[in-house]
């Protein structure tokens, strides 16, 4: 289990017009990801749902607070001492095209951590080769056609299992996967959701799911747990089928509302919510951060900043003042 307390993390500006302003990644984030979990980080670019990914996997820093991997404090160790930890964490980034060495094979790409994992081991070249063919099988490739070619000659759906792949090489506790299917073909998408949620039930892997798109978050487990986070900040998490299906903070009613709609199969929820302006990150506000969008803000929001309470009679939470519940998402036509 990986456990975050009041996780900050602030960014300077760099360039000649902004150099030397701070920018608030994260401001005091709790999440929890259970041993064989999934768990869904929801909102918009600049969210910092991102960086927050980056922390998880030890693949960035963090100015604040505290996380925990199997109950060990990571504050409590060295540098050099984490590593183990962070190993068993692996990221699938967002990129296919990039994430793989454009001049090594796919059995060269494989090779590399396998090789490091069997000198930990005591294990030969043998178990390298069938190693690497395992991977590739349980992410739905024939490895006697992939392990010979190179990146440019598979598919974007192909290279982003053989990312998936190489995280497996390392057995990791964790998948942290990226916005893993916004760069591949929407034919291909669902492939991809259904491998994940495939692989947490096979393998008893945790998947964190990185996403803009709350709907691909339902894909990677019916009984997942969604963070909605907008500028740094959690402002609504439980189930994700409540959190989806009954959402009480403006925000997460702006995200569903968004989702587009199949005309003549769906119509629009009754209740849609639209931000009255778009987000601007420069402005720093006194009190809630969704307060200058919110169609709904009063005078109090100006002034105060909510924090996460109880959703009275629901499992989720909400950093919101006024919470009502809103029908905002689409549903199918009465007839169809």
């Amino acid at each position: 289990m990986i456990t975050g307390k009041g996780i900050t993390k602030t960014f300077k500006q760099r360039g000649s017009v902004l150099a030397g302003r701070e920018v608030q990644a994260l401001r005091g984030v709790d999440f929890e990801i259970p041993k064989g979990g999934a768990v869904s980080f929801i909102g918009e670019s600049g969210c910092g749902k991102t960086t927050l990914g980056r922390i998880i996997a030890g693949l960035e820093t963090y100015d604040g607070g505290e996380i925990g991997i199997n109950g060990t404090l990571m504050s409590s160790l060295k540098q050099k001492q984490r590593q183990p930890y962070f190993r068993r964490i692996q990221m699938i980034h967002q990129d296919p095209y990039s994430a793989l060495n454009p001049t090594r094979t796919i059995h060269q790409t494989l090779y590399a951590p396998l090789k490091l994992r069997a000198k930990q081991t005591g294990r030969d070249e043998k178990w390298i080769d069938e190693r690497a063919a395992e991977v590739l099988s349980l992410v739905g490739l024939d490895p006697g056609s992939v392990l010979s070619r190179y990146p440019h000659q598979l598919s974007g759906g192909m290279r982003q299992r053989v990312v998936i792949a190489r995280a497996l090489t390392v057995d990791p506790e964790v998948l942290v996967a990226d916005e893993a299917v916004s760069m591949i073909d929407v034919s291909l998408r669902l492939g991809i959701l259904a491998l994940l949620k495939d692989l947490r039930e096979r393998l008893g892997v945790s998947v964190l799911f990185i996403t803009h798109d709350v709907a691909t978050s339902r894909y990677i487990g019916d009984d997942g747990e969604m963070y909605v986070i907008y500028r740094g900040q959690v402002v609504e998490r439980g189930p994700v089928d409540t959190v989806i299906a009954d959402p009480v903070h403006p925000y997460t009613q702006s995200l569903l509302s968004a989702i587009p709609v199949l005309h003549g199969l769906e119509e629009p929820g009754a209740q849609p919510v639209v931000p009255v302006e778009a987000m601007d990150g420069s402005q720093e506000a006194q009190g809630c951060l969704f307060a200058s969008r919110c169609p709904f803000r009063q005078d109090r929001c100006e002034t105060e900043r909510p924090v996460l309470q109880v959703t009275e009679g629901a499992p989720q939470e909400h950093a919101c003042f006024y919470p009502e519940r809103r029908d905002v998402i689409a549903r199918p036509m009465s007839g169809v």
